[in-house]
């Protein structure tokens, strides 16, 4: 079975921008995702980005542009601003490694309820309560997110070195068996039209 190897942020508005379609491009190839949290910030670090903070007025600007024109063209509710952003990505991406390990509930769905809960939502996502709402959610045990914390430790750690070796230097990002790259929400029919070249 084939398999991608997704890396993203719980904070990223481009991974949120995702929504659900990377999920639907895997069950329609019949291919699993690894799902891979990482801490983006220390990853531009890593790899020569910078924060948006950081960046040029005129990066700044064009991002606020192309996030709004992107929102728009996928039907997608998003604040440019949103009250809880930038926030502690730690809490909610350990709740995604302790829900991989569990296994039975819907990972797709937390990542993107997440998500929408920054983006959508006005929700903070460091918040015990909010992470609790998005595992119940999607289909886990809301005390999922007090299990498991120094592996989700070492996990999230562990995923950042993993995408710095493997080229990784932005999200969301996607990797498959052959080593091909894929970057950002806007590849995904890339990403679709290669798994389909695997099988062929």
């Amino acid at each position: 079975m084939t398999q991608i190897d997704y890396f993203f942020a719980t904070l990223s508005p481009y991974t949120y921008l995702a929504g659900t379609r990377l999920e639907e491009v895997a069950a329609k190839h019949g291919a699993t995702i690894n799902y891979k949290p990482l801490d983006i910030i220390a990853l531009f670090g890593r790899t020569g980005g910078t924060p948006p903070k950081d960046r040029h007025i005129s990066r700044i600007e064009y991002r606020a542009q192309e996030l709004l024109r992107q929102a728009r063209n996928l039907d997608m509710p998003f604040n440019l601003q949103p009250a809880h952003w930038p926030t502690n990505m730690a809490p909610s991406s350990y709740a995604v490694i302790a829900a991989v390990q569990d296994g039975s509930g819907d990972v797709g769905k937390l990542c993107y309820s997440l998500l929408r809960a920054c983006w959508a939502e006005e929700k903070d996502i460091a918040d015990d309560g909010v992470i609790r709402d998005c595992l119940e959610q999607a289909g886990f045990t809301p005390n999922l997110a007090d299990s498991g914390l120094l592996v989700g430790a070492e996990t999230y750690a562990a995923n950042l070195e993993e995408a710095v070796d493997r080229g990784v230097f932005g999200a969301p990002f996607y990797i498959t068996p052959d080593d091909q790259r894929f970057w950002g929400q806007d590849r995904l029919d890339d990403l679709d039209r290669h798994l389909a070249d695997l099988k062929s």
